[in-house]
């Protein structure tokens, strides 16, 4: 079940960046920093959903950690890209099983509950892919859904901007323009968003995080489509009445970039009150 009209091609940008930018060092790099948003878990033993797992770093970092992992990602590509990651884990026999889908699509929730024993999963994890869905709300809402008791969900969704609505804008025009009209919107775009950074950072926008790569995600970043977004406290909102509290937000280092949260499910399955009272940062 795919997003109805255009969207942008993750896989092959995943693709492309996994045999053209992909690095030991980039790759030593996304490791640290996995484990640093880890740190409250010990995922050895534990169930690990990624949904979205593109080019698969983070699922092949919680499987050399222990965790029992599953993927999930709606582009066949990024099942090779993770096959072609695994070169990077030389300790990892065969990389985490990978189920190809949608998360809104019903039967590709009911394979990753008969993907795991429980049925659920001691974490889940989506960085910055369910805002990509076309429903963002339901993905949350079908995503939260697969975490256990007690158990994590950990995501990255882009924060509500001024500048919001103009990105949509960019973006389909992006994915409905041929192959030529996308190269050129990527060289304009690309020293305007390497200037904004520079300012907002005061740092070389070259210098990525997870192992990233500059031209990779401005490519992503201009062609991202289906797009939506939220402030910290419209996903705490959507998140925390279906049976968690947020227990971390950490806001996005560019004002349009995704925050990063996560959350712990109360030890019942769903809670009956709405939404906490506490009030997040910003």
């Amino acid at each position: 079940m795919a997003p109805i009209g255009p969207q942008f091609d993750f896989g092959e940008n995943w693709r492309d960046f996994s045999r053209n930018a992909l690095t030991p060092l980039r790759v030593g790099q996304a490791r640290s920093e996995f484990r640093e948003l880890m740190a409250p878990l010990d995922l050895s033993g534990m169930s690990f959903l990624d949904i979205g797992f593109g080019q698969g770093l983070s699922l092949l970092c919680a499987a050399s950690l222990g965790a029992k992992a599953v993927g999930c990602d709606i582009n066949p590509k990024c099942a090779a890209a993770l096959d072609q990651n695994l070169r990077h884990f030389p300790g990892l026999a065969a990389p985490p099983p990978a189920i190809i889908g949608s998360i809104l699509d019903p039967a590709v929730v009911d394979a990753l509950r008969r993907a795991t024993p429980s049925g659920s999963y001691d974490a889940v994890h989506s960085w910055g892919v369910l805002h990509h869905t076309g429903d963002m709300r339901q993905a949350i809402k079908n995503a939260a859904g697969l975490v256990g008791p007690k158990g994590y969900f950990i995501v990255a969704l882009y924060n509500r901007h001024w500048s919001s609505k103009a990105w949509l804008a960019v973006k389909w025009t992006y994915v409905s323009c041929p192959r030529w009209v996308r190269r050129a919107l990527v060289s304009v775009f690309y020293p305007v968003i390497y200037g904004a950074k520079w300012l907002v950072t005061m740092r070389s926008p070259g210098r990525q995080q997870r192992g990233m790569d500059f031209y990779y995600n401005v490519v992503d970043w201009v062609g991202g489509y289906p797009y939506e977004y939220a402030s910290i406290r419209e996903v705490q909102v959507m998140v925390e009445p279906l049976g968690f509290a947020m227990e971390k937000a950490i806001p996005a280092e560019v004002p349009t970039g995704c925050n990063q949260f996560i959350f712990r499910r109360h030890p019942q399955e769903q809670r009956a009150a709405g939404p906490s009272d506490r009030q997040a940062s910003t």
